[in-house]
């Protein structure tokens, strides 16, 4: 049985609790939060893009903390479940680390690239696993795109378009959104996620080229890449930004191509992955796990089995920050970027 302690009682940290719940070789038996509220279980105010909120918990059984040090050196904890926004996962990674836990991270690993190389490196140092939490590669009309995509059931693949737009978020503190700092604004972290997508399925690409829009202070809030192989005779296109009005919380989906269908899905239609050849149309069957619930199962399985996490490894999650932030400078630049 993996203990799991989760620090962070947000919108992620209760979507990872839940998910826990379904685990049958995984425990929450600690969590970490300041907000006295969610320490006593009360977690109706929680809310966030998707998903029904938070509720209340009963945590009798569960180690309560205010303190991450304290949390750290409970020793029913084996894996530590960091649900801090961006700019705490450095320090709290390497803390972890120090103490001899093995880290579960929600994405983006980092807002930069040096911390993120170093929490590689401190992971290896430390013979302890670095997950980082690219939850979309679970999502089950993404893990039947991948799928589609190796097995070439559909023919050669030809092309794929991802789009992910949010509208503002309403949820939390009322300035959350606009810490830019902390975030890494949309361009980091929501766009991290269909990045990641395209690394996981296709590979490293050779070059990208972005436009979009900035904030005065240089983060960015709206971008469209092309991603491109070299010597690969497909194209590849993604466009994600937090610029959609109130009424339109959270979109995502994609167009993908293949010599014998198209495959298309978009969340806001309320239906689902669609095939289209020609001889018409047809629903494929999608016979996944829920994705936030397999995510965790494969870092507990991982640890269990003492096997490097390939599909979540740090160094995946790092090369995914680094093409995000190569995006960026396309952006800014208005220049194609090179991916060293």
């Amino acid at each position: 049985m993996v203990g799991i302690g989760i620090i962070g009682i947000g919108f992620m940290g209760t979507t990872h609790f839940a998910a826990i719940k379904d685990i049958p070789d995984a425990q929450v038996v600690a969590i970490c939060t300041r907000d006295e509220k969610k320490l006593g279980g009360d977690w109706q105010d929680i809310k966030g893009n998707f998903g029904s909120g938070g509720g209340i918990q009963d945590l009798s059984t569960i180690g309560t903390y205010r303190e991450i040090d304290d949390i750290l050196a409970d020793p029913k904890v084996d894996m530590i479940d960091i649900c801090l926004p961006t700019g705490m996962h450095y320090d709290v990674t390497m803390r972890a680390f120090a103490a001899g836990k093995h880290v579960l991270l929600e994405k983006p690993i980092a807002l930069k690239l040096d911390q993120a190389d170093e929490m590689v490196a401190a992971a290896k140092a430390a013979g302890r696993h670095l997950m980082v939490a690219q939850v979309l590669r679970y999502f089950p009309e993404f893990a039947f795109l991948k799928d589609v995509v190796d097995d070439n059931r559909y023919g050669r693949f030809l092309g794929l378009h991802l789009k992910r737009v949010i509208s503002k978020p309403l949820w939390g503190s009322s300035d959350w959104f606009t810490k830019y700092e902390e975030t890494g604004a949309a361009g980091i972290d929501l766009h991290i996620h269909d990045t990641d997508f395209v690394q996981y399925v296709l590979g490293m690409p050779d070059r990208v080229h972005s436009s979009g829009m900035v904030s005065p202070n240089g983060y960015v809030l709206y971008v469209s890449t092309q991603y491109g192989y070299e010597g690969k005779d497909f194209t590849v296109t993604a466009q994600s930004g937090s610029i959609g009005t109130s009424g339109l919380m959270f979109e995502h989906g994609y167009d993908a191509y293949f010599e014998e269908g198209t495959l298309w899905f978009n969340s806001l239609s309320g239906l689902p992955v669609t095939l289209y050849t020609t001889e018409g149309k047809e629903t494929p069957e999608l016979d996944y796990p829920e994705a936030f619930t397999a995510e965790i199962s494969y870092a507990v399985n991982c640890l269990e089995n003492n096997e490097e996490p390939v599909v979540l490894s740090g160094e995946s999650a790092r090369n995914s920050l680094m093409i995000c932030l190569k995006e960026s400078e396309s952006v800014r630049t208005g220049q194609t970027i090179e991916i060293a």
